[in-house]
């Protein structure tokens, strides 16, 4: 059976093409009411989703707010009303190596990733946790989970997007509030200038949203990240090995044993995933009391 979303409002930040767009689409087509939002300067392209939208018989609404103005953002989620789902997906580039990058290149992105997504979700999470019912999801990327080079600053960002996502689905759970991330692999204004034709070709955003489709749907997990490309779709994960314990060995020697056994320290063969870091903590205090 297909997600439904009806009677449902989801807001879609920077949704005036590429990603935003197609995912916009999508959630109209599941039954959604989509409020699409851009950048005030870009909101002709937002009102042409929503004509997109009109026409295929779906409710939608544009909003022009950038991610990082907080009155603006509020002003929209109040317009909104009831927001059922948030899909935080606005970003810009900056890329040049970190010996090469300018702070306030570095702080534009950050502001805009991380905190235009903090900014949007603070805006809707009370409203969440009164009505029992939110379904979030962060984007993050292949950058944050492992690295690129040139892209210090939206690596360090999209990676801040998965421990927030972390958080706030612990803090969410009992108000069934689901929080999740995707990692998209696709063709987008900001990558049109990175990848061949080829690639392009096969990197459709299309391919993305349907995995962002599932992260908002009813039944949907919670604290998940999925990457999705090229009509693939795969979950990451932040693990921890079984590691070693150096309980009672001198500073020293503690230090050269743990280069020594790096080998043992990093076997994924005996990784988990802790269900919070107070229990990755707990694994810590479990070594120690063992010896």
């Amino acid at each position: 059976m297909a997600i439904s979303l009806e009677g449902r409002t989801a807001v879609v930040t920077g949704a005036g093409g590429g990603l935003g767009r197609t995912h916009a689409l999508l959630l109209a087509r599941a039954g959604a009411r989509v409020i699409v939002n851009d950048v005030p300067q870009n909101l002709a392209a937002a009102e042409a989703v929503v004509a997109e939208i009109r026409s295929a018989g779906g409710q939608a609404e544009a909003a022009g707010a950038s991610v990082t103005d907080e009155a603006a953002v509020a002003e929209m989620v109040a317009r909104a009303g009831a927001v059922d789902i948030l899909v935080n997906n606005a970003g810009i580039l900056r890329d040049k190596s970190f010996a090469k990058m300018e702070l306030a290149d570095f702080r534009l992105v950050a502001d805009v990733h991380l905190m235009g997504s903090v900014i949007c979700t603070k805006a809707v999470w009370d409203g969440m946790r009164e009505r029992g019912y939110g379904r979030i999801v962060m984007t993050t990327s292949s950058s944050g989970l492992y690295g690129n080079f040139g892209q210090s600053n939206y690596s360090a960002a999209k990676m801040a997007l998965v421990g927030l996502m972390q958080t706030l689905a612990l803090e969410g759970a009992k108000t069934n509030i689901r929080v999740n991330c995707l990692a998209p692999t696709a063709r987008t204004a900001m990558t049109e200038s990175l990848l061949p034709p080829q690639a392009l070709e096969l990197l459709k955003p299309e391919y993305v949203s349907p995995a962002l489709l599932a992260l908002v749907a009813e039944d949907a997990p919670t604290r998940t990240i999925l990457c999705a490309g090229a009509g693939g779709v795969e979950q990451a994960h932040v693990t921890l090995t079984r590691g070693i314990s150096i309980a009672g060995m001198d500073d020293l020697e503690a230090s050269q044993a743990i280069l020594d056994r790096l080998g043992e320290i990093g076997d994924l063969a005996t990784a988990t995933v802790p269900a919070s870091g107070l229990e990755q903590g707990q694994v810590e205090l479990g070594k120690a009391l063992a010896v």
